[in-house]
């Protein structure tokens, strides 16, 4: 009886054709890509990663059936739709500078000088097409240009270093290393620093936790579950009632 149930469910759900590599497969509709292939039988040993949409490894690039467009997205986020061609990347190798950011200045010429390859942007905004994060890559590109750390770093603060921009750019420009530098740079030298941030460090380095947390190790998987459940929390904020009138 339960099989015959598991047969008319898979009967009622609507599948639709993805071509993966070329070959047509149907799978149910509303599945990620990257379940949809498990889902063909494909399986994962390296390109999953965190499946959450984090870490860039599941970057992936499809034409949907009639469209002349590539779309770029990333497999764990993204939607099968009937009649999708995908094609899974490996992570996009691209040439990165050496630098001890210990030893560099955080000035208008920096980013310029470790990838004098930003020269060449062409702004055509190629590489935002690209960006599953929906960056405006050409812009923090262009801010690079022009020597601005801070502009460089909030622009790209939210890339997942997928390297897709990088593959997509004519000019070939590694897009995700000139923003990773910005970031490092402006954290470590222009960004006004966390008074609370470095009086923890402070307590860290004078080893004020040590005892405590050699404690926690010691504490068997239950005893740390009871703990946890027990911990004071914040209460969260009530709203204001609404007045009449709001």
């Amino acid at each position: 009886m339960a099989r015959k149930d598991k047969k008319e469910e898979k009967l009622k759900m609507k599948m639709v054709r993805i071509y993966i590599m070329g070959k047509e497969y149907k799978v149910p509709e509303g599945l990620t890509i990257m379940k949809a292939m498990e889902y063909a039988g494909y399986r994962y040993i390296r390109g999953a990663g965190c499946r959450a949409g984090f870490c860039g490894a599941c970057a992936t690039v499809y034409r949907k059936e009639g469209e002349y467009k590539l779309n770029a997205d990333l497999a764990c986020q993204t939607t099968v739709e009937d009649g999708m061609y995908l094609v899974q990347l490996p992570f996009t190798p691209a040439n990165k500078a050496t630098y001890d950011v210990n030893k560099i200045k955080a000035d208008d010429k920096t980013l310029v000088n470790f990838y004098p390859e930003i020269a060449r942007c062409v702004s055509c905004n190629t590489c935002t097409k690209a960006c599953p994060q929906e960056l405006e890559v050409m812009d923090y590109i262009q801010s690079a240009l022009r020597g601005d750390m801070k502009k460089t770093a909030e622009l790209s603060f939210d890339c997942i270093q997928c390297g897709l921009c990088a593959m997509r750019c004519p000019a070939e420009i590694a897009h995700y290393h000139v923003a990773q530098l910005a970031r490092r740079l402006y954290g470590k030298y222009l960004m006004p620093k966390a008074e609370h941030l470095e009086k923890r460090v402070n307590e860290i380095k004078r080893k004020r936790f040590d005892e405590e947390i050699g404690k926690m190790m010691k504490r068997n998987i239950e005893e740390l579950r009871k703990m946890y459940n027990a911990r004071d929390i914040e209460p969260e904020e009530e709203e204001e009632p609404k007045r009449e009138g709001d």
